[in-house]
């Protein structure tokens, strides 16, 4: 099969042929690939960030955000069979250790991550398990909805954990309306009742972020802070999601929370440096979120499947994978997502 692989930190992956993979074990579940997205975590993959935290052995296939047609599964498996269209939970868990056994699979203790720590989906097939497929209703086409297998449950996971920090007649900011935050707030607009800024550098995201139903849109000019904070009435806002985390937004999104208000750390790269005086005297809390659990997936299939979630998409061929990954890299692709179409 043809697949893109990295074969060396810090340059441009490889599209090449490589041996299929082949199910092996009672679970294992093989998924002809329909379409995968491409992420900035793929970015940050090609430039070494994970060296340490994956310890994967190189060259391996990236892409974390598949959805596809299971091809072959493994004699155990009975809850999908060969046909079935499916969206891909991004971690591969084993269902047994305790995280596992409380509904917290994020942090199961044998999971792999394919396209992180294994062989991922940009490739014409990849192997998962059981426990990772979720079967999408009619309708709902996998290049419409692989990207929320990561990007998408990563959003939705966030605003699932701040829907209680946000009845009616609370304020959230939500920092970057590209990939992530855009599903985020149509997360927020279908699941909570509060008042949404949105913050992005990008007038064009901006317009699709009011086009989707955001209350107010603040265009990152250096005057951000100020601005949202006249929209708030000189508070902040009760929850502040930030779903860029580097260049500036890390001390910015902190500025823009209120005493007792929660910063959450959605997107990566740069550092969070709070005195812990204001951490105490101003009583705020900051909450890392990872990807969601498998729980999360289906809650966001469901969303999805009424219309409250949609995905707005650049499509790539395979062929043009590393178009995709540049596009990316330089921000020609505001307010959506790129995804490979095998």
């Amino acid at each position: 099969m043809r697949a893109v692989r990295v074969h060396e930190y810090e340059q441009k992956p490889v599209l090449e042929e490589v041996p299929d993979p082949v199910v092996t074990g009672p679970l294992d579940v093989l998924v002809e690939i329909d379409a995968a997205g491409v992420c900035r975590t793929d970015l940050h993959i090609v430039e070494g960030q994970w060296q340490d935290k994956s310890g994967v052995q190189l060259p391996y296939v990236i892409g974390h955000e598949n959805a596809g047609t299971v091809r072959e599964v493994g004699p155990a498996v009975s809850g999908t069979a060969p046909g079935d269209r499916v969206i891909l939970h991004p971690l591969v868990t084993c269902g047994l250790c305790l995280a596992c056994r409380s509904g917290d699979d994020v942090h199961c203790e044998n999971s792999t991550f394919p396209g992180i720590n294994t062989d991922g989906g940009m490739a014409e097939l990849m192997l998962t398990n059981a426990r990772s497929v979720v079967r999408l209703d009619e309708g709902l086409e996998p290049a419409d909805v692989a990207a929320l297998a990561d990007a998408g449950l990563t959003a939705y996971h966030a605003v699932r954990k701040a829907v209680p920090l946000l009845p009616a007649g609370t304020h959230v900011v939500l920092i970057g309306a590209g990939g992530l935050g855009h599903i985020g707030l149509q997360s927020l607009l279908a699941m909570t009742p509060a008042e949404i800024t949105v913050i992005d550098r990008s007038q064009r995201a901006l317009d699709l972020a009011a086009e989707l139903g955001a209350h107010h849109t603040v265009l990152a000019d250096r005057s951000q802070v100020d601005s949202a904070l006249d929209i708030t009435g000189g508070r902040g806002a009760h929850v502040v999601l930030d779903f860029v985390g580097e260049g500036g937004t890390e001390s910015e999104g902190v500025a823009m929370t209120r005493d007792a208000g929660s910063y959450f750390v959605i997107g990566y790269g740069g550092h969070v440096d709070i005195p812990t005086i204001d951490v105490i005297s101003r009583e705020i809390n900051v909450i890392g979120n990872l990807v969601g659990s498998y729980t999360d997936l289906v809650e966001l299939m469901a969303l999805t499947a009424q219309g409250k979630v949609s995905l707005r998409t650049r499509r790539y061929s395979l062929d043009e994978a590393l178009d995709a990954l540049a596009d990316l890299d330089a921000g020609r692709i505001p307010g959506g997502r790129a995804i490979l179409v095998p």
